[in-house]
């Protein structure tokens, strides 16, 4: 998951069309791919230098001086050691440990394993008798079977790899320790209590499906009855960190409980949940939620996403792992169809469910977690006597060996890999044009909207952006708890509980999120608002605007204790995920001082975001932030200065035209002529081609002085998330491409070498986008020898030691992410959101291909 996590920011997100790409191209790239997956994977190199950098060493703190102490390194123990300083993630493995006893993980278990026992792990679980392949997509199959086997199968002879995972058997009940968190909404309350079910065997296709439907019964929304005994009466801030159903062991397991607790509340808590089970058994579930479940299913299955055959693939790998059957779990329907027809022939059938897997299991485990003060000083003092032990027993002449392995270590990282056995695309291999998408901007009531005709596969998508310029400034700080609560405290006749059933059954979910927009030609404007976006099946367009029109006209802010509900969960989840995110929030922060659009990004979604919400979860009294929320809400759900735009099919199109207008109708009274607070309001033409017409208001701050800033955050984690961000040019501008290429080269070639193989860090590198060229790097154990290294970075660029291959290498990796797939439900929002049209995305790609090695060198000197 960290991994993803560091894939690309989504600063513009570029749009082409697949469908249209050269299919000799996409099958050159795809047999590329195979093999070198194939090969990493069948045929890894696994030399002990690589075991000694990604895994662990013990080496002289600074290589070159064998006077200086020895200590841990290793990529993956300081990524291991990062990912243990989140609480969560402490809770989630401890829970596993306990639940399946014999299959223990931790990180200070890195450093006992050798060289040898990870290649006889590689022989025995990396062979082709212990692997699932999977393919998706329209190329013929019999081309793949052939490479795999060419490639692969035929290297090898079969053997018996005793994967099979035995059963647990657990009954327990055990208590773990962890480090108090500096951001916790109430640091009074940081205690998990959770309780653990062992189900059964996740080879079993049904009852793994019936099981998953009815944990959601159990805990999804404000209707499922562990969140009205749990949540509602604020005994915590939200559910523990794992929770529901989980299918990815062989065993699954059922999990249920609550973090941000008070110590004295865990008989009540274990209470409630056994009353609950109680409850449900005796109760059921209401017909309406069952629909509002298979609804939900519907429109996954009918969403289309760009990472469709991924995601198949993850969803049938645990199961097919264990020897499942992989057909029978894509067989939804039939498993839909098998679900109502047993619920029909037995209406207690879940109950029975939740007797015999809940009530009368005895293989459960209850875990709980509290804060202790000298958690980090056991941890560290834990590593240190693990270092030491190790340490006593070398001799001498072993010291001597680990600084000349160590010197071995760092040449090898300095010197060039020969990449040429790789098997590469050509730049003059990609597309020069872009395919156009066709929008249609037009009118309703006066709104502006665009209309993308697009094959949606019956569903309707929705989006509004409604701007912040009239907006008093102070109350900027409140606008993400208002994107978060507006859908979420009930509307019109609808009290909280009945607008979520309302929105499960009628909608794929409606939701609002900030959006700061930077211009794509200076670098001191930018657009500022707020984004509705929902979708539904063709048939439930009035109803999903009912509930859009109930929000404007008549949103309830009024309910206290719901609104503190979801105040501490957002709390607590903006505390949980720095430890995931902190290099987002280091850019961010890094950004604040340079931009505008930065200094309004850090206000929204950055550390002061974070500080602002845990305030907000100590008051005692929310009666003024109730009253906050409706002054914004009578700035920003104004028809006056929004926009909207339509994703679905052609035949549809007029249709969902005539049902936005009558929403458009409903809501004509929220509509006020309100003063923009700042008067330095450019209008850009929405259709570039019409100047005269309808425009998107941005904000100019011609005045604004960017300056230098050092800022450093003390939090309670073993490892670092640093970056230094440089103000440069706009998308528009000529340098950007060269920018962009540099970025991309320097990570690859330069930044990765320096931070993640000599610096031990997880990650690290540099991006461009809104303006800004950013350094990062992510879980990293240095602090500011990274900096040295990111201007290290900068000379090597200045230098020109690069050649043409790297170029060009830099350039296929940015053309992938130009030119990766867009959903239909996301055709012509790049357009809609940022003013970017397709003839400047094609201008863009023209200044990518003619980036040369000259221009690299001189926007390295410029910036």
């Amino acid at each position: 998951p960290s991994n993803e996590r560091i894939a690309q920011p989504a600063v513009l997100k570029n749009e082409a069309n697949v469908e249209v790409q050269n299919p000799a191209f996409i099958e050159s790239n795809f047999q590329n791919l195979l093999s070198v997956y194939l090969d990493a994977a069948f045929f890894p190199c696994l030399r002990e230098q690589d075991f000694w950098q990604e895994g662990w060493r013990l080496e002289n703190e600074n290589p070159t001086d064998p006077n200086s102490p020895l200590v841990f390194k290793g990529v993956v123990f300081n990524e291991m050691k990062g990912a243990f300083s989140d609480n969560e993630r402490v809770y989630a493995q401890h829970l596993q440990n306990k639940l399946y006893p014999d299959h223990t993980y931790s990180p200070l278990a890195i450093p006992d394993l050798t060289w040898e026992q990870l290649k006889q792990f590689h022989a025995t679980h990396y062979h082709p008798s212990n692997a699932r392949f999977f393919t998706y997509g329209d190329l013929p199959l019999e081309q793949h079977l052939k490479q795999i086997e060419e490639e692969a199968l035929s290297k090898f002879e079969r053997i018996n790899p005793n994967t099979e995972v035995p059963p647990s058997h657990t009954g327990r009940e055990d208590h773990v320790t962890c480090s108090p968190d500096a951001l916790a909404p109430d640091p009074a309350r940081q205690n998990t209590l959770c309780v653990s079910y062992l189900l059964g065997d996740i080879t079993d296709t049904f009852e793994g499906f019936t099981l998953s439907l009815l944990s959601s019964l159990m805990i999804s929304g404000p209707n499922s009855p562990f969140y009205k005994a749990l949540i509602e009466p604020n005994i915590g801030t939200d559910f523990s960190s794992v929770v529901g159903y989980d299918g990815s062991t062989k065993e699954a397991s059922f999990s249920i409980g609550l973090q941000g607790m008070a110590e004295e509340d865990t008989e009540r808590v274990k209470q409630i949940i056994s009353q609950t089970i109680n409850d449900i058994i005796e109760s059921g579930f209401e017909e309406e939620r069952i629909d509002a479940l298979l609804h939900k299913i519907q429109i996954q299955m009918k969403h289309q996403s760009t990472n469709f055959g991924l995601s198949l693939a993850s969803y049938i790998a645990s199961s097919w792992n264990h020897d499942g059957d992989p057909v029978e779990l894509l067989q939804i329907n039939d498993s839909v169809a098998k679900f109502k027809q047993t619920l029909k022939e037995n209406p207690r059938f879940l109950q029975d469910k939740v007797k015999h897997y809940f009530k009368e299991n005895t293989h459960r485990l209850t875990l709980s977690m509290s804060p202790d003060e000298v958690y980090l000083e056991k941890q560290a003092k834990a590593e240190e006597e693990k270092l030491q032990k190790k340490i006593h027993a070398l001799s001498d002449s072993d010291k001597k060996d680990i600084y000349e392995k160590g010197l071995e270590l760092l040449a090898a990282q300095s010197k060039t890999q020969d990449a040429s056995c790789l098997s590469a695309l050509k730049v003059s291999d990609i597309e020069p044009t872009i395919p156009v998408t066709p929008v249609q901007i037009s009118t309703a009531v006066g709104v502006p909207v665009q209309y993308c005709e697009q094959p949606t596969n019956g569903l309707v998508y929705f989006r509004a952006m409604c701007s912040l310029n009239t907006l008093p400034e102070d109350l900027r700080l409140y606008v993400p708890l208002f994107c978060s609560v507006v859908t979420k405290m009930g509307c019109g006749g609808l009290d909280y509980r009945q607008q979520s059933q309302q929105m499960e059954l009628r909608t794929g979910g409606m939701s609002v999120s900030t959006q700061v927009v930077p211009d794509s030609t200076q670098l001191d404007m930018y657009e500022q608002g707020v984004l509705l976006s929902s979708s539904c099946l063709e048939r439930n367009l009035p109803h999903m605007f009912h509930l859009w029109s109930d929000i404007f006209n008549n949103p309830h802010f009024d309910e206290v204790e719901r609104l503190r509900v979801l105040v501490m969960m957002s709390a607590q989840e903006l505390a949980n995920g720095i430890s995931y995110s902190g290099h987002m929030y280091a850019m961010t922060r890094a950004g604040r001082h340079l931009t505008p659009a930065g200094d309004l990004n850090e206000t929204l979604g950055g550390m002061e975001q974070v500080k602002f919400m845990k305030r907000v979860a100590e008051l005692s009294d929310l009666s003024q932030v109730i009253r906050t929320l409706v002054r914004i809400k009578k700035h920003l759900l104004n028809p006056d200065n929004m926009r909207c735009a339509i994703n679905t099919t052609p035949q549809k199109m007029s249709d969902t035209a005539a049902q936005l207008e009558s929403f458009m109708k409903d809501v004509a009274d929220n509509r006020k002529e309100r003063k923009p607070v700042r008067s330095n309001i450019i209008e850009r033409p929405l259709d570039p081609s019409d100047v005269s017409g309808l425009s998107r208001k941005l904000i100019s701050e011609q005045n604004f002085q960017p300056c230098q800033m050092k800022t450093f955050f003390q939090l309670p984690f073993p490892v670092h998330f640093i970056s230094e961000s440089i103000r440069t040019v706009p998308f528009s501008h000529h340098d950007y491409a060269s920018l962009c290429i540099l970025a991309r080269m320097m990570t690859a070639k330069f930044l990765h070498g320096e931070i993640r193989e000599k610096g031990g860090a997880y990650g690290g590198g540099a991006r461009m986008g809104g303006g800004l060229f950013s350094f990062y790097s992510y879980r990293d154990p240095n602090s500011v020898q990274t900096l040295s290294a990111f201007r290290r970075g900068v000379d090597w660029a200045k230098s020109g030691q690069f050649t043409q291959q790297d170029i060009d290498e830099a350039k296929l990796s940015v053309f992938s992410a130009v030119d990766s797939p867009v959903a239909p439900a996301d055709k012509g929002m790049g357009r809609f959101l940022s003013g970017v049209t397709d003839e400047m995305k094609q201008n863009h790609r023209e200044r990518l291909f003619a980036v040369t090695h000259q221009s690299l060198v001189e926007v390295a000197e410029r910036y």
